[in-house]
């Protein structure tokens, strides 16, 4: 680790943390640029376990020491800075002590994701980034296998994401799925019965499905609007739903994929 100490907010080292708040920057930054932001240095710990590496890291002074013991013989420039700058750079107070400008890694095939997989969440066009990473802790503290995404589905990786999950989705495999066409044949020929989570007359309540669940399950939540789409309804092979009371119809989509991974979980 190597410690380097930065005064100007404008210097070219900081290029990767600056102006996080700007959502077009951050497009630029971090699905596009190769790079992805994590946040912490619990979550850099749990980024750096699953094989992802530095490009640099952006700390202040008082949490040098905690980033020192995580980082220990890494190679990758350790920028320190004022809280100030912190400040300027990203826009916000950082108070989880350590940025790190993370490399992203290739994204595997979807047939090595699901192979030794018996229960995996589905997520199509979910696009905030806390319901992802909300998603991805439940999936990691219910057991579910594996996280596939759409096409259009927020990026995992985005910084909201990786904080909310508290690092999960490191921990969980996931990858994105092509369109629904391919998508169906490919979990069809790994052998997965594809369930969606959704409102619909036919829907078979939850506890119900329990006890006849598939040995191999994909369970498809959909995004906080308008739900799952036609299509995936259509490729599904039983639509499933959880009974409400209260003249309420459904929960947000993170709480309802927690429901349903402990309903679903394996016994």
């Amino acid at each position: 680790m190597h410690a380097i100490h930065i005064t100007d907010a404008s210097d070219v080292r900081l290029a990767d943390y600056r102006d996080l708040t700007d959502v077009a920057l951050r497009r630029v930054l971090e699905p596009e640029g190769g790079l992805y932001i994590a946040e912490s240095a619990k979550v850099i710990a749990r980024a750096l376990a699953a094989g992802h590496r530095p490009r640099s890291v952006l700390v202040q002074e008082k949490w040098l020491a905690d980033i020192e013991q995580v980082l220990a013989d890494a190679a990758v420039p350790v920028y320190v800075v004022a809280p100030e700058i912190a400040e300027t750079l990203t826009g916000y107070a950082v108070h989880r002590g350590a940025l790190a400008a993370m490399h992203r890694p290739v994204l595997p095939d979807v047939a090595d994701v699901v192979a030794d997989a018996q229960l995996v969440v589905v997520l199509e066009d979910i696009v905030d980034h806390t319901n992802v990473g909300a998603i991805f802790r439940a999936a990691a503290g219910l057991g579910a296998d594996a996280v596939l995404v759409s096409p259009r589905c927020a990026d995992p990786l985005y910084r909201r994401s990786v904080r909310v999950s508290m690092g999960t989705v490191f921990q969980v495999p996931w990858t994105r799925l092509p369109e629904w066409g391919e998508a169906r044949d490919v979990l069809h020929g790994a052998g997965f019965s594809l369930a969606a989570l959704a409102l619909a007359d036919d829907a078979v309540p939850l506890d119900e499905f329990r006890a006849r669940r598939p040995d191999r399950l994909a369970l498809i939540l959909g995004s906080e609007g308008d739900g799952l789409s036609r299509r995936a309804l259509r490729v599904a092979d039983v639509v499933v739903t959880i009974p409400m009371a209260g003249h309420v119809d459904s929960l947000n989509v993170a709480a309802a994929s927690a429901v349903a991974l402990w309903e679903l979980r394996a016994r």
